[in-house]
């Protein structure tokens, strides 16, 4: 009796022998079908091939001197890349065993020439996922919210906006903030921080370039929803209560043309509320502060420095006339006010 085996539909795996190709009731041939084999004359089902929707690592492994090995098969997941599945090119014959020609192997070869320099670029990427795992373990976050950060870690893959100071692992933990806020179990920036590997001003400035640089303005609410207040909290002292309202009013209007200019994609909401509020100083009679004061109140925040106030309040300065002329700061304050109580 010879036995050999046999692949049918999505690689499943049967064993065929010369014995069942006749009907053991009438004797007659044997006939296949879908999945059943039965009998021509009587009609009688013999067999039926249940079609498995998984792979044969047994079958499909490579052989050895002990035997066929099987291959170890990893459930597929959203924490690496492609979700666990890769490619593997081989240049001597095809899925059926027959010999590749010449211009399929000059083909192939580029493709996996390509596939190479891919998978070297997508290494990274993988990593940064495992950190978002790791965090989310960490903190206690549902699975379904570090599956939403892988997301937008490939989204941020795509903008390639890893790069100079913005570091995968910095991304890695503002993309925890952003889901988590939006998810409504917010985590605090140390607590993140405690596990990436990152600062507090990196990981907030990562938040935020995400949130701008991916268009999710709209569909993630920021980070540090308070910013402005956080900042004036610390000049307290040095202002009445009159300006610190007025610059309330200008500072978050002013942080949302930041957002949508935008200003400083890759800083702090802290440092670009700052710049905010020292340039909505600028705009309103009456100088109440230098940059060096503004960026030491900044700082008891989130750590800044004098020169990026001086370069971002010039910057909203510039972006405030651009979008309202000459018109007065109350004016637009009450303006967007009327607005916001239309919607």
């Amino acid at each position: 009796m010879s036995t050999s085996n046999s692949f049918g539909k999505e690689g499943s795996y049967r064993q065929s022998n010369d014995q069942t190709s006749r009907c053991p009731e009438c004797g007659q041939r044997l006939i296949t079908a879908g999945i059943e084999t039965f009998c021509e004359v009587c009609g009688l089902v013999v067999s039926t091939d249940a079609v498995k929707q998984t792979v044969s690592p047994s079958v499909h492994g490579p052989v050895r001197r002990s035997g066929p090995q099987e291959w170890a098969i990893e459930p597929t997941t959203a924490f690496r890349v492609n979700h666990g599945l890769g490619s593997r090119f081989e240049l001597g014959r095809d899925e059926r065993g027959r010999p590749l020609s010449a211009e399929q192997k000059r083909r192939f070869g580029r493709l996996r020439r390509l596939d190479k320099r891919m998978d070297a670029r997508d290494r990274r990427l993988n990593e940064s996922l495992r950190d978002v795992q790791s965090i989310g373990e960490n903190v206690g976050l549902p699975r379904y919210v570090c599956e939403d950060v892988c997301l937008l870690m490939r989204q941020a893959a795509e903008r390639r906006l890893p790069g100079g100071r913005m570091a995968w692992e910095s991304l890695a933990a503002g993309g925890v903030l952003l889901a988590a806020r939006r998810a409504g179990v917010p985590r605090e920036t140390d607590t993140i921080t405690i596990y990436a590997k990152s600062t507090h001003e990196r990981a907030c400035a990562a938040a935020r370039k995400i949130r701008i640089e991916c268009d999710l303005v709209e569909a993630f609410p920021p980070v540090q929803t308070r910013a402005v207040d956080a900042v004036l909290v610390e000049l307290d002292d040095k202002l009445d209560a009159r300006t610190v309202l007025e610059f309330v009013r200008l500072g978050r209007h002013l942080l949302e043309v930041a957002d949508m200019a935008p200003v400083g994609s890759g800083t702090s909401r802290i440092a670009v509320a700052g710049a905010a509020v020292y340039a909505a100083d600028r705009l309103t009679d009456g100088k109440n502060m230098t940059q060096a004061q503004m960026a030491e109140a900044v700082s008891h925040v989130c750590p800044t420095s004098k020169s990026v106030i001086a370069r971002y309040s010039r910057e909203l300065y510039d972006a405030y006339e651009e979008r309202h002329g000459q018109a007065e700061p109350k004016l637009v304050s009450d303006t967007e006010r009327e607005v916001v109580s239309v919607r």
